[in-house]
């Protein structure tokens, strides 16, 4: 029933963009045999709003894929550049948190490892909203920052790398096959900064799914059922994740191309420092308003992968 609905307004907006397009030519033909030309500007005003919603619909056609409409599950790692790197991803979790909330989605932190001296290790985050898996696909992979380490005494400039996971929310029983005895479930308690015990009792869960190995652990809440049933909606998308993975790398291989998912492939490159730009590897797009994307404004950056993946 969602999906019909979905179908039934995206009709609505193109059917209706066919009409204001018919009128505007009627218009046109009209401004044109009497030379009026209060008309032909007015025209041209509606030709501009056409065409702004034509680029700004563009993006609903790399929208289409099967995940796309869903919710997402992010997680940022830290990588190479120790407490440089720690901070960097706190960061990038930052301008997240700060996209979800100028687009009006709703994003919940599942867990938190924070670092030893500052910033956090990882960070896996809830993002609810439509189409919100469809946008952060586009985030997927490596991001680099170039900067003045404030951790640096003698102010040298550092590079640092943070991983960006991006997975769909499983929506159904039916898409992932989730056997409870395939599944090692531990308690500990949660700790915080220094590792001082947030609480007495054991709340936070780590669960393991014997079969792949992956192991995700939550404890971000106060509660272990709610812990337990946040940890679990991770695995479950890291499975469709791993699930989707297995399926591109054999459609690629058949295609003949070769996909490297090794660490060293940033995808998008942040400098601070001797200029400021952020550029995206992938589409050659890029800003030199390095503080607004840190900021969460990456809708400029995000629509220039979707165009340029449209028919992928």
């Amino acid at each position: 029933m969602r999906r019909l609905s979905d179908a039934k307004e995206q009709v609505e907006v193109w059917r209706g963009l066919e009409t204001r397009a018919a009128e505007t030519q009627e218009l046109l033909q009209l401004a044109e045999s009497e030379a009026d030309e209060a008309l032909a500007t007015a025209v041209a005003g509606d030709l501009d709003q056409l065409t702004a919603q034509l680029d700004e619909l563009e993006l609903t056609l790399a929208l289409s894929g099967e995940y796309d409409r869903r919710d997402a599950i992010l997680a940022i790692h830290a990588g190479a550049g120790g407490t440089d790197s720690q901070d960097w991803t706190e960061m990038l979790l930052r301008m997240y948190l700060r996209w979800a909330e100028r687009r009006d989605y709703t994003a919940s932190i599942l867990d938190m490892t924070p670092g030893e001296e500052a910033g956090v290790k990882s960070a896996t985050v809830e993002i609810v909203g439509r189409n919100a898996y469809g946008y952060l696909r586009a985030e997927r992979g490596v991001h680099r920052l170039v900067r003045i380490s404030p951790f640096d005494a003698s102010h040298a400039r550092h590079t640092s790398f943070s991983l960006v996971e991006v997975m769909p929310q499983v929506e159904s029983a039916a898409e992932v096959d989730l056997n409870p005895d395939d599944l090692r479930i531990d308690v500990f308690r949660a700790s915080s900064k220094g590792g001082q015990n947030v609480q007495k009792n054991a709340t936070a869960v780590r669960i393991t799914h014997l079969p792949t190995g992956l192991t995700v652990s939550c404890q971000n809440e106060r509660s272990q059922h709610r812990n337990k049933d946040s940890a679990l909606k991770v695995l479950e998308a890291r499975l469709l994740e791993r699930e989707l993975a297995e399926k591109a790398e054999e459609k690629a291989k058949l295609k003949g191309k070769h996909v490297s998912a090794e660490w060293g492939n940033q995808i998008r490159s942040y400098v601070l420092h001797p200029y400021k730009m952020v550029k995206d590897h992938r589409t050659g797009y890029e800003t030199s308003n390095a503080e607004a994307v840190l900021d969460g404004d990456l809708d400029e950056l995000l629509a220039a992968y979707q165009k340029a993946t449209i028919g992928d």
